[in-house]
């Protein structure tokens, strides 16, 4: 009895994994597909109490995990998800996901944004980690 169990049970651990397969659309595919489009998600765009902060002004007081916006251009890639990020007071290293920059828009070295996020200050690396951008005119 015991067999039988366990020979059920991987049969339909298998047929559920064919099935979450059959529905995954792989990455990087670009043909058409039956699967369900995500919803659209929308974005807040009311006043805000977090901070507007100068690099200068979040390296010298910035507390570790603490909410700001800072106001500039990402003036090169750095590889991994890092970038620099440059105001009138300095820069600073930001991490941006891909899904945090604007969709379906290019930000170039030249293009002034909005950067919200935390400040990420430990012992070996500071950096500032964005939860939204918004491109400023």
């Amino acid at each position: 009895m015991r067999h039988t169990v366990s020979t059920w049970t991987a049969a339909a651990l298998l047929t559920l994994g064919a099935c979450a397969v059959a529905i995954a659309q792989p990455a990087g595919y670009t043909g058409p597909s039956n699967a369900p489009k995500a919803a659209a998600q929308g974005v807040y765009s009311g006043p805000s109490n977090v901070p507007l902060m100068t690099v200068k002004q979040l390296l010298d007081t910035g507390r570790d995990e603490q909410p700001a916006r800072l106001q500039g251009r990402i003036v090169s890639f750095e590889g991994n998800e890092r970038y620099t990020f440059e105001d009138a007071t300095g820069r600073i290293i930001v991490e941006i996901d891909d899904e945090d920059f604007p969709a379906g828009q290019t930000v170039s070295a030249e293009q002034r944004v909005e950067l919200l996020g935390e400040f990420d200050k430990g012992l070996r690396k500071t950096e500032f980690e964005v939860d939204r951008m918004i491109l400023l005119p």
